[in-house]
């Protein structure tokens, strides 16, 4: 059991079929861009997939196939072409029955002047909840990321790996339906990306948050992952939906992944070659 200030959380314990009927429901999303001299350049077409709540869904694919515009859609940062985007029957966006999303760059994106708890605190500060609720909450979810101690610190006093963790900190403070992650560990050494990834399944098993996260790191999706969407290059669709049977804690070392892992890669081989065809 989890104690944070005065809320109690007890830690789910997740197989890879514990899941409700509640989806994302991705249907026929299309994007395309208009360029400088009047071209058309199409980076998503026809893509449809279903994420249940509570999911750990990777999208793997090439880079620059429209994997981070992907998630800029789910966000509202970018606006879909076409298709639509529900939440059961409700639109994941755009009205007062909307998702609430948290997001997680690539890059954790602090601010240099402000400490590490008034980072985490951002994001509610022009909201309903009162100053003593916004405190709680931060301190709660950077207790929940293991940075209980590092409140008072700056953003460079901290490690790649620790800015990361209050980057993800920052994006469940507002306590979020759906947590979305575009490459989160792309810019750390294996060695902390492979503590990121352990850290990050200990927080979606004991929140019990829908996570869709980009990767190009096949091994990667496989080990975070109870489900993969391998997606081709652009225009980009679906090409094929994995399952990754394996309950949770995940072993690096577990053979079971790296078969996993090859099989997607031989997707990759039969993308290259349809592509080459």
């Amino acid at each position: 059991m989890l104690v944070f200030g005065d809320h109690e959380t007890r830690p789910r314990t997740r197989s890879t079929k514990d899941f409700s009927v509640k989806k994302i429901i991705v249907r026929d999303l299309t994007k395309h861009f208009i360029r400088p001299d009047g071209s058309r350049l199409d980076v998503i077409g026809g893509l449809s997939f279903e994420v249940g709540e509570g999911e750990f869904v990777s999208i793997l694919g090439p880079s620059g196939c429209g994997k981070s515009t992907l998630l800029n859609i789910l966000a509202g940062i970018d606006h879909l072409s076409g298709g639509e985007i529900l939440v059961g029957e409700r639109p994941l966006l755009g009205s007062e029955n909307g998702v609430k999303l948290g997001f997680v760059f690539q890059q954790p994106r602090l601010l240099n002047w402000r400490s590490i708890r008034e980072n985490v605190r951002f994001p509610l500060e022009h909201g309903s909840l009162s100053r003593d609720e916004q405190w709680r909450l931060a301190q709660r979810y950077l207790e929940l990321v293991k940075l209980k101690g590092f409140e008072d610190y700056f953003p460079q006093q901290l490690s790649g790996g620790m800015q990361q963790r209050v980057a993800i900190a920052r994006a469940l403070a507002i306590e979020p339906e759906v947590l979305l992650m575009d490459e989160p560990f792309s810019s750390l050494d294996e060695l902390n990306a492979r503590k990121m990834r352990a850290e990050l399944i200990r927080i979606w098993r004991e929140t019990g948050k829908t996570i869709i996260f980009v990767t190009h790191d096949i091994f990667e999706a496989v080990y975070l992952s109870n489900r993969l969407l391998v997606v081709t290059e652009r225009p980009a669709c679906v090409y094929e939906s994995l399952t990754i049977d394996v309950d949770y804690p995940r072993n690096y070392d577990d053979d079971r992944l790296f078969e996993m892992a090859k099989k997607v890669g031989r997707f990759f081989v039969k993308m290259e070659e349809g592509h080459g065809a």
